[in-house]
């Protein structure tokens, strides 16, 4: 039976670690978040990976502004397009903006030179 079935975590690669720079191109996937296939992205924010749902937590849409462009040109903020929210990258929490929470996070890894993420409830992938 496969890890997914038995609902146990599991770590799922996603990228090599060096596709991820400080302040740059967010490398997207897709997850299960309750039941439902939603997009979320990696990021790397001094030196350390994030990641987030592609949610806006003012209003359920997505954020990037151009495809996997989350941050502001300074590169310090994740902004929302929609409605420019700014969300710290290391914690996700609302820094200014129309946002009634902060970003979902999703547990990350890097290991051997690639990031895995973590499918555990409320989180899996698209086959569980």
């Amino acid at each position: 039976m496969p890890e997914c079935q038995t609902n146990a975590p599991f770590w799922v690669a996603l990228c090599n670690s060096s596709d991820l720079v400080d302040g740059g191109l967010a490398v997207p996937f897709m997850v299960r978040y309750q039941g439902l296939a939603c997009r979320a992205f990696a990021i790397r924010f001094q030196g350390q990976v994030h990641a987030y749902l592609n949610r806006c937590g003012h209003v359920a849409m997505e954020m990037d502004w151009q495809p996997d462009r989350f941050f502001d040109p300074t590169g310090r903020w994740l902004v929302c397009a929609t409605h420019g929210a700014l969300y710290a990258p290391d914690t996700g929490l609302c820094q200014a903006g129309p946002c009634k929470r902060g970003l979902i996070a999703l547990e990350t890894r890097e290991y051997d030179g690639v990031l895995h993420w973590r499918s555990q409830y409320p989180f899996q992938t698209l086959e569980c």
